[in-house]
């Protein structure tokens, strides 16, 4: 047997143990911080790439993007727990406002001939007002395809400052429109029913219940789209073309967005200059409209002989747009009347294609004016002087080329705001003004509160644009 250790021995073998343990938990702790530390370099070297070195990050002047500062501060405030974008929790509405819209539109085109197994798959159609696509479409992003984003997404609505309804209404109200002969299965399409199944569906959400639909953003690019149920959703913020269709108490800049059209004519990547714009002034669109649009058919007949001036009457299709494209990239001007409403996808257009936006629409609203100054992009004419003959034709020939150059090299520069496939573009921008309304939107909630509705003829603007004019009684 061998020798037992002396107590001194002992107590040192004892005092020996803890210290090896308390070494070893330091050792644990420390490559569970290089571990952890190493993976969060990683993470930090992917998402520096994907935000500055990605091919949408490129600046034509400069090796680094613009919003240089707001990416590394975002990045900076991602790693930290502490960023302060709004919160925002997208609905997961039913198919039937979604992606069961697309399938009714195909279907009725005859370009599906049956339902599909998976929405999902379905290709949303281009249009003017796709916008809603790219909204939605962004929120399913993954977030780490998102930084730059004045918004982040949310999973949990508790966590949520502002809710977002997805509803595809703008292609909705065009699914009939076009419809082939034999696609009799979708002849009980109706918008209608679909706008009153979505306010059903909101009212039994308990998100809008609490604050009466005021933190909601509804797009409704099309004027006319939601029309029947406006009532009953103007609480939320409306991203809309123009108020054209909306009385002062549905829609106001205090609590919605001016949002763009989508361009529907190909972006002009060509030199700035005026030697390959032989045209003076250019306008290829619908001559006859209603309301506001009536303009257009007088602008044409005060137009359309004049030297210098190409004035067509042509309607959507891929020919037309072809020829529009064709023109405007050859013209110094683009005339932009006012269409059904003050609005028009041809603005647009011309911003785009670096032709200058003669806009002859006295109410029009304007998307981004924040950041923008049209004056220094477009030139704006009274619907009176517009219509006196040869008063159009004579200001534009007295704007000499140096200008129109300056005109190009800052349509050039906003054009991003125009694109919404970008992802520094029109989707960033609109949720950033979204993001501003924030401060209003918690002012009404808590205003709503203490307040009662009174019957006025008029909405009382000095009250935000709400009829709301007494006070509720309280302890």
């Amino acid at each position: 047997m061998g020798e037992r250790p002396s107590p001194s021995k002992a107590r040192k073998l004892n005092n020996a143990i803890p210290l090896v343990c308390s070494i070893m938990a330091r050792k644990s702790a420390l490559v569970k911080q290089t571990l952890i530390g190493s993976g969060l370099f990683v993470i930090a070297i992917y998402v520096f790439f994907n935000t500055f070195l990605s091919p949408f990050a490129e600046s034509s002047d400069t090796a680094l993007p613009h919003d240089y500062a707001q990416r590394l501060s975002v990045v900076k405030d991602t790693f930290s727990g502490k960023s302060s974008r709004v919160k925002v929790y997208m609905y997961d509405l039913p198919k039937t406002f979604t992606y069961g819209i697309i399938e009714h539109h195909a279907m009725a085109r005859g370009s599906l001939n049956a339902p599909v197994h998976d929405v999902s798959t379905l290709k949303y159609p281009g249009h003017q007002h796709m916008g809603e696509w790219y909204f939605f479409a962004d929120l399913l992003r993954p977030e780490f395809e998102r930084v730059g984003s004045p918004v982040v997404k949310v999973t949990d609505p508790e966590d949520a400052d502002l809710f977002y309804v997805p509803v595809f209404s703008s292609l909705s109200l065009i699914v009939n429109t076009g419809r082939t002969e034999g696609s009799s299965l979708f002849k009980g399409y109706s918008d209608e029913d679909m706008q009153d199944a979505l306010v059903e569906w909101l009212e039994s959400q308990q998100y809008w219940k609490r604050n009466s639909g005021w933190d909601h953003v509804i797009i409704a690019g099309d004027p006319n789209a939601l029309y029947r149920v406006i009532d009953k959703v103007k609480n939320a913020v409306l991203l809309v073309s123009d108020f054209g269709r909306l009385r002062p108490d549905q829609g106001s800049l205090v609590k919605d967005v001016i949002m763009p059209y989508a361009h529907r004519i190909n972006t002009y990547t060509g030199d700035l200059g005026v030697e390959n714009r032989k045209t003076l002034l250019f306008f290829m669109g619908n001559r006859y409209r209603k309301e506001g649009g009536k303009i257009r058919d007088l602008l044409f007949k005060v137009l359309e002989k004049e030297e210098g001036v190409t004035i067509k009457h042509g309607t959507q299709s891929r020919e037309n747009r072809r020829a529009a494209s064709q023109g405007m990239h050859t013209s110094k001007f683009c005339l932009n009347p006012a269409g059904d409403t003050p609005s028009a996808c041809r603005l647009f257009d011309s911003i785009v294609s670096l032709c200058i936006p003669v806009i002859v629409s006295d109410d029009i609203e304007l998307p981004f004016e924040d950041v923008i100054d049209y004056k220094k992009i477009a030139l704006f004419v009274e619907t009176s002087d517009a219509l006196k003959l040869g008063y159009l034709v004579k200001m534009l020939r007295s704007v000499t080329p140096e200008k129109i150059l300056e005109f190009q090299k800052e349509l050039r520069e906003v054009n991003r705001y125009f694109e919404f496939g970008d992802p520094n573009g029109t989707v960033k921008e609109i949720w950033r003004e979204v993001a501003q309304k924030l401060p209003n939107i918690k002012l009404m909630i808590n205003r709503e509160k203490r307040v009662v509705k009174r019957q006025l003829s008029e909405p009382d603007c000095s009250c935000l644009c709400t009829n709301k004019t007494g006070t509720i009684s309280s302890l």
